[in-house]
């Protein structure tokens, strides 16, 4: 659990919070955080969770599996058919429709979305 402490108190002290407002973050007393922080006892997976919630890191990461804060198996994929009238109704309400701009922006917008699929 080594991994674990080292983490944990990485992720608190890039965002500048002491353990007590941690503590307070995550449903912990300071006195505990410290100990997990120290390695001489190990979180509860409830408290991993609201880590991984709070720094938008996978329990992966938390657990030393994968220096990605993403984690292993995180792969981001736009997915979508090349005619969905989802996504196109929904890039046709994000733009000014008497814009000059409009239909060009629209087409590009469409076609990085398209592009990402690939």
């Amino acid at each position: 659990m080594k991994a674990v402490a080292q983490r944990i108190r990485e992720l608190r002290e890039s965002a500048r919070l002491s353990q007590a407002k941690m503590g307070e973050i995550v449903g912990v007393k300071q006195s505990s955080l410290n100990r997990y922080e120290q390695g001489q006892s190990s979180p509860s997976f409830e408290t991993l969770l609201r880590y991984a919630d709070y720094f938008d890191v996978s329990l992966d990461y938390i657990f030393g599996r994968t220096d990605q804060p993403q984690g292993r198996l995180y792969e981001c994929k736009t997915r979508f058919e090349e005619s969905d009238p989802e996504l196109e109704k929904f890039v046709e309400m994000c733009f000014d429709p008497k814009s000059p701009m409009n239909s060009r922006l629209k087409k590009t917008l469409l076609a990085m979305l398209r592009e990402g699929k690939k």
